[in-house]
């Protein structure tokens, strides 16, 4: 969230930020948040004051019992501070609740750089890489194409544990696991220390993390625990460090999560039909960043191209886009978006986000690191999609599909593959010769 003092002295940039999101009907909000912020300084104020006067008259009543004086009247006076005391102090955590809630649906301040606009559509391409495959024959969907192949198995997935759910199946399962490998030796080439994170959060180290409607329309709630399952590993790396004061010698914290990803949301948005493009569970290679403020956009950047490489690596076609205000949410202070061509629509979808979210999860989570002057400063985060491997199978499955039945893997990933060069390849309900060949050296090129 942004911290209050902010607020209190950028009030007129918090609100042009929240037109350029078509937010306006917030602007109250902000109205109302400072309000109260006037009250509870007026209110701490005289809380403060209490205090202090009960302190001096208890210390005087004490002074005047060891003189043996009488103390009547003081201690008359003492008997009337504590319900004025407790007053105060519940109309202080009276506006700290309301002050809070406001504050933790006041979005983050948008970097310039990002395009307005109301939706997805008008995201801003920023470049594209990549020759799209001429495809020869009619694709199927790819989740009625993967059950045919035998690589997948969506119906017994849903009769198990409901839509949305899926098992992967023998080579398929491999590419799985091949795509985690790889994004993973990547990612600590660039200096990423891997972690596997809990796959359970409580909700204050939650509400650090994410906008507050995401736990009605996308986390699991364990029933009668004050724990959710976590939607991607990003969120408990953010939480990893709450409530510490890092060293400055130690920053960027660079980490690579690895770790299932449960989310409820795909209700809201539909799903393929027998598919993994969008689903209930998938595994994900995550990139979190802590760093100082003064670095942070160009680790965004860097970060973004590590991204790309991936892609690249993987000879997927796609475009970068720089996601405009309306198609942001309340986090990031910018984000990048990779999205694939998938040419059974020809059309790009998302595969990767990478943010950078500035100190506003910091701020929830009261991440802070110390100076070498001694003074204490937020840190900025930053995210990245390392790889989403159920949408990067489907991009695969549709890129590199051959007439036959089989699919190509793509070259990078044949170490990872034991040397296989293709995977499926059914007919007739009948293997293709030779498919599914493997090369005698491992990564060897054939």
């Amino acid at each position: 969230m942004l911290d209050i003092n902010f607020i209190r002295e950028n009030k007129t940039i918090v609100e042009e930020d929240l037109k350029k999101r078509g937010e306006t009907g917030r602007i109250g909000e902000v109205d109302r948040l400072l309000q109260l912020d006037s009250l509870n300084v007026k209110n701490k104020k005289k809380l403060d004051d209490l205090r202090h006067q009960r302190n001096i008259i208890s210390e005087q009543i004490n002074k005047l019992m060891k003189q043996g004086k009488d103390a009547k009247d003081l201690i008359s006076k003492a008997k009337e501070l504590p319900n004025n005391i407790k007053e105060l102090e519940e109309k202080d955590k009276e506006y700290t609740t309301e002050m809070r809630g406001i504050l933790l649906r006041v979005p983050n301040i948008l970097h310039k750089s990002v395009p307005i606009g109301k939706d997805s559509t008008q995201n801003k391409t920023v470049r594209t890489w990549g020759k799209k495959p001429k495809i020869t024959f009619k694709q199927k969907p790819h989740g009625e194409f993967l059950e045919e192949q035998g690589l997948a198995d969506f119906e017994r997935g849903t009769k198990v544990a409901g839509a949305g759910f899926y098992y992967l199946k023998g080579d398929l399962a491999l590419l799985d696991l091949a795509l985690q490998r790889f994004a993973i030796d990547t990612l600590i080439k660039e200096g990423f220390t891997l972690v596997l994170p809990p796959h359970m959060m409580n909700r204050k180290n939650y509400e650090g993390v994410v906008s507050l409607d995401d736990f009605e329309n996308v986390m699991y709630k364990i029933e009668n625990e004050d724990l959710y399952l976590i939607a991607t590993s990003e969120h408990p790396m953010g939480a990893m460090y709450s409530g510490e004061t890092l060293d400055e010698e130690k920053l960027p914290i660079k980490l690579c999560g690895l770790s299932p990803c449960y989310r409820k949301e795909i209700g809201s948005h539909g799903i393929d039909t027998r598919g993994v493009f969008r689903v209930h569970q998938f595994n994900k290679v995550e990139e979190f960043v802590f760093s100082k403020p003064e670095d942070s956009w160009k680790i965004h950047e860097q970060m973004q191209k590590i991204s790309e490489k991936i892609f690249k690596a993987l000879k997927i076609p796609h475009r970068v886009v720089n996601v405009c205000t309306g198609d942001m949410g309340v986090i990031a202070s910018k984000k990048y978006d990779i999205e694939g061509w998938f040419p059974r629509e020809k059309a790009y979808k998302e595969l990767t986000s990478c943010s950078n979210c500035t100190s506003y999860q910091a701020v929830r989570l009261n991440i802070k690191y110390r100076k070498k002057d001694g003074k204490k400063e937020y840190v900025h985060t930053l995210n990245n999609t390392g790889i989403a491997t159920a949408r990067a199978i489907r991009a695969i499955v549709e890129n590199f599909q051959q007439k036959d039945g089989s699919i190509k893997v793509p070259r990078v990933l044949w170490p990872y593959m034991n040397g296989m060069k293709k995977i499926g390849g059914l007919k007739n309900g009948k293997k293709v010769k030779n498919n599914g060949k493997r090369v005698k050296k491992r990564g060897k090129k054939g």
